[in-house]
């Protein structure tokens, strides 16, 4: 009998300490369209690839990828390798290329945000943001993707052409996580530091960009304690300078080039 229990505590105890890439996808919490949503938990190993062909071998258990132009048939190839997926969208700005870019009146789209063919958008306009940003996020849901990345979503920050303001800026981030979560998909706050403390509840896990090369991994921590993933790059600093940081907060960190290709240097 002792050795039996033995046994069954070393048997707990290796399955307590499986920690490679694929062993732990995140949570389940309950989304508000009756299904589980994926909550990823911090620490979490991931890919951001942009641009290019998607590479769907890399041994992680998260991809973040174009949610316009991925395929269904390449997100279902990822769910058979066992990841999760994550729809990338700008949702804070107009981008000239979209399909769906004509349907953005002029009067919503304002000075460029430092991108070519990128520029802010009025978010004040949820008459007629809304319904273009459920039909993106159809669209995310029809391919099969689990969560949804949306960018720019810090515009009351910058030069945007209008006069945003952070009360804007929370109504407008709140209403992006509502429509998601509505599709039974998680979602994350990119960047928009200032208001994680009001927002960390709202989303599921947080995107991050440059954070040790400005100083601000910290501000991050209000997500890690709710037990959520920070999804975070670097593209300037040697993993060198920001890796044991990143250890100690549990970010999920890693060094990308610009152009957010397959190349990955991770912690």
């Amino acid at each position: 009998m002792k050795r039996l229990l033995l046994l069954v505590t070393l048997l707990l105890l290796v399955a307590g300490c499986s920690t490679g890439p694929g062993s732990d996808h995140g949570s389940d919490a309950d989304s508000e369209s009756g299904g589980p949503r994926w909550r990823p938990r911090p620490g979490i190993a991931w890919q951001w690839q942009l641009s290019g062909r998607v590479d769907t071998s890399v041994d992680v258990p998260v991809y973040d990828i174009d949610g316009f132009d991925q395929s269904k048939a390449v997100v279902s190839a990822l769910h058979g390798k066992g990841r999760k997926v994550i729809c990338y969208l700008s949702t804070g700005a107009w981008e000239d290329w979209r399909p769906d870019a004509d349907r953005f009146p002029k009067s919503v789209i304002g000075r460029g945000n430092g991108w070519e063919g990128e520029r802010w958008l009025d978010i004040r306009a949820t008459d007629v943001l809304e319904p273009l940003m459920a039909d993106r996020l159809d669209m995310c849901r029809e391919k099969g993707f689990d969560a949804v990345e949306p960018d720019n979503m810090d515009g009351y920050r910058n030069r945007t052409g209008f006069a945003l303001t952070a009360a804007d800026q929370l109504r407008y981030n709140r209403l992006i996580a509502r429509l998601a979560h509505e599709r039974g998909m998680s979602v994350g706050l990119k960047n928009d530091l200032d208001q994680i403390p009001e927002l960390v509840g709202d989303f599921d896990f947080a995107v991050n960009e440059q954070c040790a090369q400005y100083d601000e991994c910290g501000d991050m921590e209000p997500f890690i304690k709710a037990g959520k993933a920070v999804f975070h790059v670097e593209y300037e600093l040697p993993t060198s300078r920001f890796c044991a940081e990143s250890r100690r907060l549990k970010l999920s960190s890693m060094l990308k080039r610009y152009e957010l290709g397959v190349w990955r240097e991770a912690c």
